[in-house]
């Protein structure tokens, strides 16, 4: 049976170099939309991402509404594009305050940014935002990196009585791409101002990468290792779990995308 799938993604080749990550979601939407599915995906606009050359262009009737992320507004900008030879659409999740910085997730020294906690939550709440606003009900959300993982939550405890968002069932998937240090203190207290109410925030205390993911993987249904270099702790936290979990296939592997096809079906 065909699913409607979104893939939230911190990044997708050829919009950012390739890296194991951006190269796994650029063929994996693309293989699971000729395996029948309804796709939609989206990634933030961040400001290295040349636009005249990838040719993104905002989408005036989803862009305009403002979020509120520790009680400042933002606007929320909706760019999209294709990528031809795949016969793709990609949504970008824009704002001038948190995307407009010429680099990723760290500056030129390579330190993290010190926003980086409030630019996921904007981007999870811009994504699902934009997905109501298209009227679109998916039947699974697929969660790419760890700067995707605020979208979980919100899914099951900010949207979850949405009609768009009731049935939905959630997948993240694990990679190498720890963080060092933590993110800002004040992490699960803006979680938690967006109408976040868990005791599972508690974790948050100490917003580092593996309690993070031990936070997202409280509310998926199916978790993935993506990458064979799954940080080992976060690894057999997934384990332990108790929900259902793909070990780590290489991309090349003959049926490959089928298995993921499968185990979308399996949690449903």
């Amino acid at each position: 049976m065909a699913n409607k799938i979104l893939y939230v993604c911190q990044q997708i080749a050829p919009y950012l170099p390739e890296t194991e990550a951006s190269v796994l979601c650029r063929t994996l939407v693309q293989a699971m939309q000729e395996r029948g599915n309804e796709i939609r995906t989206f990634m933030p606009r961040y400001g290295c991402i040349n636009e005249r050359r990838h040719q993104l262009h905002e989408v005036i009737r989803l862009s305009g509404m403002n979020l509120i992320i520790d009680d400042n507004d933002h606007q929320l900008i909706i760019k999209v594009a294709s990528i031809p030879a795949a016969r793709v659409q990609i949504y970008f999740i824009d704002n001038d305050d948190y995307f407009s910085r010429k680099a990723i997730l760290h500056d030129a020294e390579g330190h993290e940014f010190a926003d980086n906690d409030e630019r996921a939550i904007f981007f999870a709440r811009g994504v699902l935002e934009t997905v109501k606003k298209l009227r679109w009900a998916p039947t699974v959300v697929h969660c790419h990196g760890w700067f995707a993982g605020v979208t979980p939550v919100y899914l099951k405890k900010v949207f979850a009585d949405d009609p768009i968002f009731r049935d939905v069932k959630v997948v993240v998937s694990l990679y190498d791409d720890g963080f060092p240090g933590q993110l800002d203190a004040g992490f699960g207290a803006k979680i938690a101002g967006e109408g976040v109410k868990d005791k599972n925030l508690s974790i948050l205390e100490t917003p580092s990468y593996e309690n993070l993911c031990r936070f997202v993987m409280e509310y998926a249904d199916g978790i993935i290792a993506a990458s064979p270099d799954v940080d080992a702790r976060v690894l057999e936290l997934a384990r332990t779990s108790g929900k259902p979990m793909l070990e780590y296939r290489a991309p090349e592997e003959e049926g490959f995308f089928d298995t993921y096809n499968r185990f979308y079906e399996e949690i449903r």
